[in-house]
């Protein structure tokens, strides 16, 4: 990344001020404003196919539009942020911790190794 989150949460703040929008970047406001701005990310994809949702940054137009609307929905989380004093890559890795010890890692069997639970001394009489 060019510019870290504390860099581009003050060019956000600078930009909201020079046009004197600081009075409605309420935490409200700026939760509401999040909100819609990810409706309008979900609406890109409300009707696609899940293979063509997969393959929408190909075309130059639809990624644009998911470009923009990614931009809108980070600028308002980190002016969200910026509102209630909370540094979002710290809460991102607290939440990611506590995630990790609540939802264990499972592990996998490799597909060439079948579940073998019925060995043939388990089997009920008559089976196989």
């Amino acid at each position: 990344m060019s510019e870290d989150l504390h860099a581009l949460q003050r060019r956000l703040a600078e930009f909201a001020a020079a046009r004197d929008w600081q009075q409605y970047h309420t935490p409200k406001n700026l939760a509401a404003a999040l909100s819609v701005e990810a409706a309008e990310l979900v609406e890109i994809f409300q009707w696609l196919t899940p293979e063509e949702s997969a393959t929408v940054m190909s075309d130059p137009r639809s990624a644009g539009r998911v470009e923009d609307e990614v931009a809108d929905v980070l600028a308002y989380l980190l002016q969200f942020c910026e509102a209630l004093g909370i540094d979002a890559l710290t809460a991102l890795a607290a939440k990611i911790e506590r995630n990790e010890k609540r939802f264990p890692a499972v592990r996998r069997a490799r597909p060439d190794r079948a579940d073998r639970t019925a060995e043939p001394d388990d089997r009920e009489e008559g089976e196989g």
